[in-house]
């Protein structure tokens, strides 16, 4: 979407609108030898929601024990193909030599090291959550080896991540997941867990998905009245962060411009964005474009990233109300 000579001014209820860096320290994979355990328990799992997970020292998979106690998903493990392997042996010989093959060549498979079948297939899943340890700041090459094979899978999915390490920072980690997951829709936020934080998992992984995964599912959508040129449209907004923000805004009016002969915008309106690429947009669609732009859509439109704010319910009479030019549109709770 181009953007316009514009200038912003807001008003109490009237909106008007014109390769990876390498922290100092590393981290190794800690010298604890693998616990054995009967490995998570899920809750009542939906099969909309799966969490993958791969653990050396067990800190992984404890942390995986508490998410499944706050939400409902199933449990994969990844298991590297060769068992027994001591990662922390001779200096960390084994793990830091997995993790130089892939930064030499990440696109090539025989970089990765080999992991055992997965029995659960991504596909089948709206949201895929990733619990890996930091390996010498970037993720670890069995959890790595599972997302080179099964990313495209994930395309236009729900990604969240939550990353193990005793003290170096993650961003490394999530790089590796962007680039591993290309088309993934990312969550907002990752969750950092020190080793250190362990034993509070319960308590970090439930506020974290108390954020990122509203539980009260009658909670999760909100209907709004959106009047324009005296005509009155009912729409549903998103449970989201950013559907939420948006709910705290209203009731405003915003001036909305005219752009491309399908939408109406308007600058001005900061909102939490996490966006996506949209090459499908259809009319009654309102979206949220560079954080602080509110964009109602009367019209075909796509290959743009947005994050999403609500629909339109009905939208006869929808483009005649907004009109070719600039128009007034309130937004108010039903």
């Amino acid at each position: 979407m181009k953007l316009l000579n514009l200038f912003i001014a807001l008003a109490t209820v009237t909106a008007s609108c014109t390769a990876s860096p390498q922290p100092a320290k590393q981290d190794h994979p800690e010298q604890n030898k693998p616990e054995q355990s009967e490995g998570p328990k899920t809750h009542a799992a939906t099969g909309k929601t799966l969490v993958a997970y791969y653990s050396f020292t067990g800190n992984c998979r404890a942390i995986v024990n508490a998410l499944t106690s706050s939400i409902e998903a199933d449990v994969l493990e990844i298991l590297p193909a060769e068992e027994g392997l001591d990662y922390a042996a001779n200096n960390y010989e084994i793990g830091s030599s997995l993790i130089a093959a892939i930064r030499n060549n990440p696109s090539d498979p025989a970089s990765y090291p080999a992991i055992k079948p997965v029995k659960k297939d991504a596909s089948n899943y709206d949201t895929i959550i990733i619990v890996t340890p930091l390996w010498w700041s970037n993720m670890a090459a069995p959890m790595q080896t599972y997302l080179f094979q099964n990313g495209s899978k994930m395309a236009g999915k729900t990604i969240g991540l939550i990353v193990s390490s005793a003290s170096s920072g993650i961003s490394s980690v999530v790089a590796d997941a962007k680039r591993l997951i290309p088309s993934g829709n990312f969550l907002q936020d990752s969750l950092w867990i020190r080793a250190s934080e362990v034993n509070q998992a319960s308590e970090l992984t439930a506020s974290w998905c108390s954020k990122m995964f509203p539980s009260n599912q009658e909670d999760t959508t909100m209907k709004v009245t959106i009047t324009a040129a005296g005509k009155a449209f009912t729409a549903t907004i998103e449970g989201s962060e950013t559907g939420k923000a948006f709910i705290q805004r209203l009731p405003m009016t915003l001036e909305m411009s005219e752009l491309n002969g399908n939408e109406k915008y308007c600058y001005g309106v900061a909102l939490p964005q996490n966006d996506s690429r949209y090459d499908r947009i259809e009319a009654g669609d309102i979206m949220l474009y560079s954080g602080d732009c509110v964009v109602l859509f009367y019209g075909l439109a796509g290959g743009y990233n947005y994050t999403r704010i609500g629909k339109i319910e009905d939208i006869t009479g929808l483009a005649d109300a907004l009109g070719r030019g600039s128009v007034s549109v309130k937004f108010e709770k039903l």
